[in-house]
């Protein structure tokens, strides 16, 4: 049986065809039929100098197709509670960093950053803080080697710190918490100046809940970031945690609330973003969920110093919404089987993908 073998004009000519749509940047075989991975969220971000990230917790980490997600989508890692009082000084002057550790790590591992989350706190303090009276000289040491031990063990392996959470109360005035009820309202400067000795690069932040759109809140965040620079004392910058609900109505302020802390020369951060309902969920429902990650997103990439947006960890299966607030939940990017929701494709299109 004869076989024909093609001549070497036409090898020729097909070669050449080839290096042309080469050259033209038009790729040619099984390239050509490949789809090109889309951008992740990360890289998105990165194209307007943001960050994207998503709060974790350790006990998730042993889930392969969940840390898959976790270390290919986000620069940006918070840990949920790893970093807090009662994980890393459980005894008094016993510190364990095998959480945080672990954490700290894993964004290594991956080329991530970490947003250190949180050092004073009036919640998950160990038993041996709270069971007793402290005079204030005692607490404020207390408070100090805390700081100061836990900012030196992570210096140089992390971007931020949330200094101090959730110190004000819903009508501006300062939360009866240990701190302030035994230090008064100067624990917040002297925290922010220990943290800023032990890590001098470290970012300082200050961190809330329902301060995203202006009111007596957020009001009494600015007024107490004036007071700070005026003493001299580093702080960096605000972060928004952006715990919404879709019952509550969208903090249409956002924008122009991001904006007035940028004009006292601090970043912000929209730092534990999620967008609860109540169940269950329906497209109605993840539509309008999807409409304001978008609009989130976009008010930060309007506000040159909104440095970037991480979500509370970012699929439903790990969720702490449903333990806190029963009946409600579906607040994250993916669903519980790790499947993009209408709010992922939101976030993209914020960005600039598709």
């Amino acid at each position: 049986m004869r076989t024909t073998t093609p001549s070497r004009t036409r090898l020729g000519l097909a070669g050449a065809l080839a290096a042309l749509l080469m050259g033209a940047g038009l790729a040619t075989g099984p390239a050509a039929q490949a789809k090109e991975k889309p951008p992740t969220l990360a890289e998105l971000a990165q194209r307007h100098g943001r960050y994207f990230g998503s709060a974790t917790d350790n006990p998730e980490l042993t889930d392969g197709a969940y840390t898959a997600l976790l270390g290919s989508q986000f620069d940006m890692i918070t840990p949920g509670n790893g970093m807090k009082w009662y994980a890393t000084e459980p005894e008094q002057g016993v510190f364990d960093w095998t959480n945080g550790d672990e954490i700290v790590n894993l964004a290594r591992k991956n080329h991530q950053r970490v947003r250190a989350h949180t050092l004073v706190w009036h919640s998950q303090l160990p038993n041996w803080l709270t069971s007793r009276d402290w005079t204030p000289d005692e607490l404020r040491a207390v408070l100090k080697k805390h700081i100061t031990t836990e900012v030196r063990h992570y210096r140089g392996k992390v971007y931020s710190w949330d200094v101090v959470n959730e110190a004000f109360n819903e009508d501006g005035t300062y939360r009866e918490t240990i701190w302030y009820k035994t230090l008064g309202p100067g624990y917040i400067a002297d925290a922010l100046r220990w943290a800023h000795q032990a890590d001098p690069h470290a970012k300082l932040y200050l961190n809330d809940y329902n301060i995203e759109g202006t009111g007596p809140k957020s009001d009494a965040y600015y007024r107490l970031a004036q007071d700070l620079e005026a003493q001299g004392v580093p702080l960096d910058g605000i972060g928004f945690q952006a715990h919404l609900a879709l019952q509550y109505g969208y903090p249409s302020t956002l924008e122009d609330n991001l904006r007035r802390f940028s004009r006292l020369g601090l970043d912000t951060a929209l730092t534990e973003v999620d967008v609860r309902m109540q169940l269950p969920a329906t497209d109605e429902k993840l539509a309008q969920q999807a409409t304001w990650y978008r609009d989130l997103t976009k008010a930060c990439l309007a506000v040159r110093r909104c440095v970037g947006v991480t979500v509370w960890d970012y699929t439903d299966k790990y969720s702490w919404i449903p333990a806190v607030f029963p009946g409600e939940g579906a607040a994250l990017p993916w669903d519980e089987q790790l499947r993009p929701k209408p709010a992922y494709f939101a976030l993209r299109e914020a960005l600039g993908g598709k």
